[in-house]
């Protein structure tokens, strides 16, 4: 029997493809694709109808439930297409697909000599908005991502995001020192903060309305650093991508170092919240996230949500 391609030849062969395929063509084919594989998503369709009915905040009849999570595997589709054309797109191109307001929360930081942190959910297409940042406006980014398996995926990833421009560190033992350097040099620093993930600490947040664990890193980062936590979003809109920037979240000293993390790290729940509730069917999230997640799909509670 032959074997399934492996995931890292079939990103290389979606990426060859997406860079020559006209435009036209690729959009039908990634509407058509997202919505077929939004029928075959199993797990990964359950938490997308959870997370599209906690995003909405609404009791959503079958047929809109059915109808949304088809045009979320659509924008998730679209998020790799136009992440991989990227490479072949002028600074013009990427000028002209793009739209934003509240960039001078961006840039004012960087001429102040310290760079911010860019606090994402995974929502949209980032990745265009940071190559913009670089081949644009010549702000380095510095991405923090979560590692892929298996390795040479990651590694395959890396390499990609790395000729956009962007310094690419992976969650973990190493992320931290790597992050204050990227402060220091005026990067500004990507971290996607609407899940924890496994290896990085976190603390417990309320979050559309259900106790959960998200990120202590970038609430510990703006401490010790003075950094500005700058909440981010970016949106498809018709063809253009758009970035909602908004002002920075007060990051400040009022007691226990943890309990200030905790605190900042609900304010930035809150701003999260809000980006994905404009635009829940562009929230690419796939695994579970609240204890209630891992119930429904019949999994044992990890450790980290025990006592929420």
């Amino acid at each position: 029997m032959v074997g399934s391609p492996d995931p890292t030849t079939m990103h290389k062969a979606a990426a060859a493809v997406s860079r020559r395929a006209p435009v036209a063509l690729a959009r039908q084919a990634t509407r058509y694709g997202g919505r077929m594989a939004s029928l075959f998503a199993g797990d990964r369709r359950v938490m997308v109808e959870r997370n599209l009915r906690r995003a909405k905040a609404a009791n959503l009849t079958d047929e809109e439930l059915n109808r949304s999570a088809g045009a979320m595997f659509e924008s998730y589709a679209r998020y790799y297409y136009d992440s991989f054309r990227l490479p072949s797109l002028s600074a013009e191109e990427i000028d002209e697909g793009f739209s934003y307001t509240g960039f001078e929360h961006i840039a004012q930081p960087v001429a102040d000599g310290i760079g911010p942190l860019l606090i994402l959910p995974h929502l949209g297409g980032w990745e265009w908005a940071a190559f913009w940042l670089t081949k644009v406006m010549n702000i380095g980014v510095t991405a923090i991502v979560e590692p892929l398996e298996p390795p040479d995926l990651f590694e395959w990833f890396q390499d990609f995001r790395e000729s956009l421009g962007m310094s690419v560190v992976p969650v973990g033992k190493d992320a931290a020192p790597a992050i204050l350097e990227s402060v220091k040099r005026r990067d500004a620093v990507c971290m996607l903060s609407d899940r924890a993930v496994a290896g990085a600490s976190a603390v417990p947040v309320e979050f559309f309305g259900e106790r959960t664990m998200l990120p202590a890193g970038p609430a510990t980062v703006a401490l010790r650093t003075g950094a500005p936590l700058v909440p981010v979003a970016v949106y498809f809109r018709g063809e253009q991508h758009f970035a909602d920037v908004r002002p920075a979240v007060p990051a400040i000293r009022e007691g226990r170092f943890r309990d200030d993390v905790q605190r900042i790290t609900q304010d930035l729940a809150v701003e999260l919240e809000r980006f994905i509730r404009a635009a829940p069917e562009q929230w690419h999230v796939f695994q579970p996230g609240w204890p209630s997640d891992f119930r429904a799909l019949g999994r044992p509670l990890p450790d980290t949500y025990k006592g929420l």
